[in-house]
């Protein structure tokens, strides 16, 4: 992917309506989506009631995030969010960066999977951080990998 690509890319994904609502902004893609940055902003509509970041915001943020990495790295397959928990460790009090890197020992796992079972449900954890660094949320969610146009009986 060319960096005119990959800026393309950037662009669509931060003018995706539920990303620009939140004003998200990319911060790092890589080309094979295996390395993710995202900027949460904790502005007006992200904070709660306690001056914190609003946890829906970021749910909402990081539910696609591996979904969309496997259907890059898995373009045959259909992925999507089939279970996600958040762990908040600490009050979101500063704009967030959203970090998520897909673990290279898993792609040959899922490989294997998909080859033999047609479907993969592999768990990936990721996480958010403060703006000074400090981790402030563990991600962990579970994404479903299956035949285009699969549909459960």
């Amino acid at each position: 992917m060319s960096d005119a690509e990959l800026g393309g890319v950037i662009k669509r994904l931060e003018n995706f309506e539920p990303f620009k609502m939140m004003q998200v902004k990319i911060l790092e893609l890589t080309p094979d989506w295996r390395s993710i940055k995202l900027l949460l902003p904790l502005s007006g509509a992200s904070i709660n009631h306690q001056g914190t970041m609003f946890g829906g915001f970021m749910a909402s943020l990081s539910d696609p995030v591996a979904a969309l990495s496997c259907g890059k790295l898995f373009p045959e397959y259909a992925a999507w969010t089939r279970k996600l928990t958040i762990d908040f460790l600490r009050a979101g009090t500063t704009d967030l960066v959203l970090h998520f890197d897909f673990p290279s020992e898993l792609e040959p796992i899922i490989a294997k999977e998909l080859e033999e079972k047609g479907r993969s449900t592999p768990t990936f954890t990721y996480a958010y951080y403060l703006k000074d660094g400090t981790l402030c949320a563990e991600v962990n969610c579970s994404v479903a990998i299956r035949p285009q146009g699969y549909m459960k009986k």
